[in-house]
């Protein structure tokens, strides 16, 4: 079973990293693979081939895991790809991932404003609060 997994896991990533099929791709063969399954759940497997793809991960089965794949692209740069994956999802890294645009100015005074003003509104407010608890309470009956 966990060799099928893995089996199917590095076709999958193969597929992934993969480029348009050229003749050097074509004749590519795996350099080195390995896999370990441990009874705990933990993992760990890595591959590379000689058309240049490579990729390796370890964790702890569905819990945990943290790898990084390479491949080249068809215009030679070489891609690099690494990543964690918790309960807080998957956060991937590399330079040729898209980044957010930078943040407005005008958010960044706001920002600014509230981190500098935000302790002199709750003095304020703690000071009405106080003002408040200080009235005798009147029970009507």
């Amino acid at each position: 079973m966990n060799k099928l997994f893995f089996c199917g896991l590095f076709v999958c990533l193969l597929s992934l990293v993969s480029t348009r099929p050229n003749e050097y791709d074509a004749v590519a063969e795996t350099r080195s693979f390995s896999a370990e399954v441990k009874e705990d759940g933990s993992y760990q497997y890595q591959y590379d081939t000689t058309n240049g793809i490579a990729a390796q991960e370890s964790g702890i089965g569905g819990r945990y895991a943290s790898g990084s794949a390479a491949y080249y692209a068809p215009d030679g740069q070489l891609i690099t790809l690494s990543y964690t994956a918790d309960d807080n999802g998957f956060h991937p890294s590399g330079d040729h991932l898209p980044t957010p645009p930078p943040v407005p100015n005008a958010i960044l005074k706001a920002l600014e404003y509230i981190r500098t003003h935000s302790n002199e509104e709750e003095r304020q407010g703690a000071a009405e609060n106080k003002q408040q608890t200080k009235q005798p309470i009147r029970y009507h009956q």
